[in-house]
């Protein structure tokens, strides 16, 4: 079968794509042939060789963490309900454990194999792409909104608004009548910021944003801030908020999660929760999953997808995420 490899760590050169022998399902897996790919911001990073203490990935491997396909080939002692279902599911599970996060590998291929307990089937009246797109952002969309305690009376802005994650934020954030400022940079992401449901929007590409952002809000600032950014922008939408307010990082694709002061925090009242703060247990994910996946069914949600293309230009899946050019998910169809 085709996959695509990263041949050594470094930029997205390094992927190329190559016949591999296709995985057998063992005891308790099922093989997917795989429809869709989900690319993520982790994938590159940990492409460019970072975070090998909780990823110890060695080249040549696949990358990638999620698949959404049919099940065609059960092993041993997996319930044959699953035969021909489609099905969301989490790759790279072979490296992880109680200790560890799942490896982000096996992925970006035509088939791979996961554990029976990580499959999720996908209602009929979701597309297998839009349901992967809400494979790892729809659960924490759903652990931001739990977090944040969006209400009528709340003010949100989110940082990254256009992205994965973000965008369901957006929209959940609105249905709960909250207040929306949605930040992203140049004018096709904030349009599509404002179809999403934010009131407002703020281009980050203006070195005065934060300012917009607190002239909206009458000077106040706002209550939650919501940063799938990172970095230098993360930092900036942390002055933006009201003292007294919630700060949740979830994101880095500014080029790192956002550091923020503990003590200029503590000071101002401002409660500060970061990525592994959000995370849930393995089961727990799998029932935001079901739950953010009924919510598409009813057309309560919609994720966005921006860019699918075929493994071979897996490069510029890398390219177009780490330049930030694209509007919502990424996905590689083999």
């Amino acid at each position: 079968m085709r996959a695509v490899q990263v041949r050594e760590f470094g930029g997205p050169e390094v992927l190329v794509v190559r016949d591999v022998p296709e995985p057998e399902a063992g005891p308790g897996q099922a093989l997917v042939e795989v429809a869709a790919a989900n690319v993520t911001y982790l994938d590159t990073t940990v492409r460019g060789g970072w975070g090998l203490d909780y990823f110890p990935v060695t080249p040549p491997y696949v990358p990638g963490a999620g698949v959404a396909g049919r099940v065609v080939r059960l092993g041993p002692g997996v319930d044959p309900g699953w035969e021909g279902a489609t099905v969301v599911a989490d790759t790279g599970h072979t490296g992880g454990g109680p200790e560890r996060p799942p490896m982000p590998v096996d992925g970006y291929a035509e088939r791979a194999v996961v554990p029976e307990s990580a499959l999720v089937r996908v209602p009929e009246e979701v597309a297998p792409r839009a349901a992967l797109a809400l494979l790892h952002d729809g659960p924490t969309a759903l652990a931001l909104e739990r977090a944040a305690g969006f209400a009528p009376s709340t003010t949100v802005l989110v940082a990254e608004a256009a992205g994965g994650a973000g965008s369901l934020a957006v929209q959940l954030a609105r249905r709960a009548g909250a207040r929306v400022i949605g930040a992203a940079g140049g004018g096709t992401k904030l349009a599509l910021v404002r179809e999403l449901g934010a009131q407002e929007t703020v281009d980050y590409s203006a070195p005065d944003w934060p300012e917009r952002v607190r002239a909206l809000t009458g000077g106040a600032g706002v209550d939650v801030v919501l940063d799938g950014a990172g970095g230098a922008l993360g930092a900036a939408a942390f002055t933006t908020l009201a003292d007294g307010g919630r700060f949740l990082g979830y994101g880095s694709a500014g080029g790192g999660f956002t550091e923020v002061d503990a003590r200029e925090a503590a000071r101002r009242g401002i409660g500060v929760l970061g990525l592994f703060d959000l995370e849930e247990a393995e089961d727990d994910r799998r029932d935001s999953l079901r739950l953010v996946l009924e919510m598409a069914r009813m057309g309560r949600i919609t994720p966005h997808v921006g860019l699918t293309l075929p493994l071979e230009r897996a490069a510029e899946a890398h390219a177009a995420l780490e330049g930030r050019t694209v509007l919502g998910k990424v996905l590689l169809i083999p």
